[in-house]
């Protein structure tokens, strides 16, 4: 088994070392790590293609596939967002708030790195790079574990990027990769308290329960996306089907791609066979109530657990409501808090759908995918906080950063 008490301790001595460097010796490192990234993309592929190779072989799904595959463009994103996050503002040393108080003590509360930030994951390869970035920029030294699909691709981009920060001068282990993918492993870095300061799990349902129900560790949970899109009595039905269709099919195997989508009842005649055509197109399976297969011999019975699954997959749920109030309902019964949409032109329903559904982030009139931190301009993002302690939505750099007070004072006493 990997020494994971070495690792924690070699982080911890890196983190100490990132709190005190500057805002421009932090975008040295990471434009380092970014021109690596380029620098190194036939060695990125090349361990890549071992992986892709290795997950046709076990019948991985096409949308797991593409959330492993490593491409030029998506290296050049890895490295861009790397840059993005160099033009970001760093939080580090952000002073909140100062009040002076009656006795003359000046008391202030500032952010500052966590130390140590763990982040278990799945497929996803970028995810290494990203996770490094924030990390980084926000003075927190970073342990990574990844899954056993993606081993190769996240050893070559950590190697990439471990180098890079040794050429420029910065502690290499502000970095470190586990290369052991066993869950034996796992749960040991679930118990590694006193070395990794909070734990970031990322990736499918089971990943997210077994660390929010194991780790001693405190941990900020990103969950999954069991993401809907309710089409409103009042929507334009060709913005609905352009909406919906983005936020299924522009990619199947991410947290924010649509999972069920919601028909008014008055919709469901001049929309479900024009919606079913667009949708079974891009070959997307379809599994419905009684209500939406009379219009489409192409839509399957649904089962109860279709309303509560989060797909990955060229899978949708389609689902009749009577009203909005039964569509909030739905949608609240079965979401997992991740990102909710409606289209209508109803500003009464519009508002209601915004205060009363519970999720991360609610859209009026948009595709779900717009949930992450590029889109919403904080460059790259360590996830999608589901929970509601410290952080909710994407998570750029504040939300890596915790506070402490600073009090000012000139003798006094209690």
């Amino acid at each position: 088994m990997t020494d994971l008490i070495a690792m924690g301790e070699a982080a911890r001595k890196a983190a100490r070392i990132l709190n005190r460097l500057g805002v421009s010796e932090k975008n040295r490192g990471l434009a380092a790590a970014a021109d690596a990234l380029i620098s190194g993309e036939a060695f990125l592929m090349a361990e890549n293609a071992k992986d892709m190779e290795a997950g046709r072989k076990k019948g991985m799904s096409q949308g797991l596939l593409d959330r492993l595959l490593l491409t030029h463009e998506r290296i050049e994103g890895m490295a861009d967002g790397l840059r993005q996050i160099i033009a970001l503002e760093d939080p580090v040393g952000e002073v909140i708030s100062m009040k002076k108080r009656p006795n003359g003590l000046l008391i202030g509360k500032k952010r500052v790195p966590f130390g140590v930030i763990g982040i278990i994951y799945e497929s996803r390869p970028n995810v290494t790079a990203d996770a490094f970035g924030l990390c980084f920029k926000t003075g927190n030294a970073v342990i990574l574990k990844g899954g056993s699909d993606a081993i190769h691709s996240n050893m070559a981009i950590a190697s990439v990027i471990r180098t890079a920060l040794k050429e420029t001068g910065v502690p290499e282990d502000a970095i470190q990769l586990i290369g052991d993918t066993s869950r034996e492993t796992a749960a040991a870095m679930m118990k590694m308290n006193g070395y990794i300061d909070v734990l970031i799990p990322r990736g499918g349902a089971g990943l997210i329960r077994t660390v929010v129900e194991n780790s001693t560790v405190p941990v900020i949970e990103t969950g999954t996306g069991n993401c809907h899109v309710y089409v409103d009595e009042s929507a334009d039905l060709d913005m609905a089907l352009n909406i919906i269709i983005n936020a299924k099919t522009q990619r199947v195997g991410v947290c924010n791609a649509c999972e069920s989508i919601v028909l008014h009842k008055s919709v469901v005649e001049p929309f479900t066979a024009k919606l079913a055509e667009a949708l079974k197109e891009k070959h997307v399976e379809m599994r419905g109530d009684e209500d939406v297969r009379r219009y489409s011999s192409d839509i399957l019975p649904a089962a109860e657990e279709d309303w509560g699954t989060e797909y990955l997959d060229y899978i949708v749920s389609i689902r009749t409501v009577a009203d909005i109030d039964e569509a909030i309902e739905h949608i609240n019964q079965y979401n997992t808090g991740h990102s909710e949409a409606i289209v209508t032109k109803d500003y009464a329903n519009a508002q209601k759908f915004l205060d009363e559904i519970d999720a991360a982030a609610v859209y009026v009139n948009a595709s779900t995918r717009f949930t992450d931190g590029g889109e919403f301009g904080f460059g790259a993002e360590i996830g999608i906080s589901t929970q509601k302690l410290h952080a909710r939505g994407p998570m750029g750099l504040a939300e890596l950063t915790t506070t402490k007070y600073i009090i000012y004072g000139d003798g006094q006493i209690r």
